[in-house]
């Protein structure tokens, strides 16, 4: 039985250090398109190694820079990765069965994710995302972070998982959680919070146990540890500046 073909749709921007792994494990794919944002490594000549359809504007911001990617494919049905995520080889077999005949318009898959020096564990929570699915029934959500694939119709969840190579230090982590709390403010603007003193003093907390104790990376000893740790940091800190914002414009 043939298949749908798919599209697989990267952004990147001086993705050098992964864009090979990404590109290596979906080689099987009908098309990779990539949409560079001015890269001045080795990421594009890594990009037409794999035979990409290579196309570079501006960052316009997460969510529209993806879609503007998605846009251009050439098939329906997208696999949607980001450059430092990978596929090993046993993912192809069950994302190609997915689309002989699909039975749902999109599929969540799940992701692995690293550590500082180490995996997360096997037993800690994987989360999962929607990356497989048909352009003609999805858009992306419009966050400025954690922007997500909004889908209108049947979603399933396919046995597969991304491994996300991520920040591969601690110093990287915490710029990261600096970065997207100040992204988040329009968000978090626009949905009026309230009580945000309590939840400078209060949320943090909250967020440590359950990424550290639920979600299982106490598993991951200290790695998992430092990572929950830094996890309520970012849950402090676009509050923090959520309130810092509100006063600086109460002051003017």
């Amino acid at each position: 039985m043939t298949r749908e073909p798919v599209s697989v749709v990267v952004t990147s921007f001086n993705s050098a250090a992964t864009l090979d792994a990404c590109l290596r494990g979906v080689q099987w794919a009908d098309e990779i398109v990539v949409l560079d944002s001015g890269s001045t490594d080795a990421t594009l000549a890594i990009a037409a190694h794999y035979g990409a359809r290579v196309h570079v504007q501006p960052f316009a911001g997460y969510s529209a820079q993806k879609q503007a990617a998605i846009d251009l494919a050439s098939h329906r049905w997208i696999l949607l990765l980001d450059s430092d995520e990978s596929l090993d080889a046993s993912a192809a077999a069950p994302l190609q069965q997915a689309l002989r005949a699909p039975t749902h318009v999109a599929f969540q898959l799940w992701r692995r994710e690293w550590q500082f020096w180490r995996w997360q564990s096997r037993r800690a929570r994987h989360n999962h995302y929607v990356r497989l699915f048909d352009r003609q029934h999805a858009r992306m959500s419009g966050h400025a972070v954690h922007e997500e694939v909004c889908v209108d119709g049947s979603v399933g969840v396919l046995d597969v998982t991304i491994d996300h190579h991520g920040e591969r230090d601690i110093a990287g982590r915490v710029a990261k959680a600096d970065r997207y709390s100040s992204l988040q403010l329009d968000d978090l603007a626009r949905r009026r919070v309230r009580a945000l003193r309590l939840r400078m003093v209060g949320y943090p907390m909250v967020a440590f146990l359950r990424f550290y104790l639920l979600r299982g990376h106490w598993r991951s000893g200290w790695a998992g540890f430092i990572a929950a740790r830094i996890h309520a940091f970012y849950a402090f800190l676009k509050y923090a500046k959520l309130y810092e914002a509100r006063r600086r414009r109460r002051d003017q």
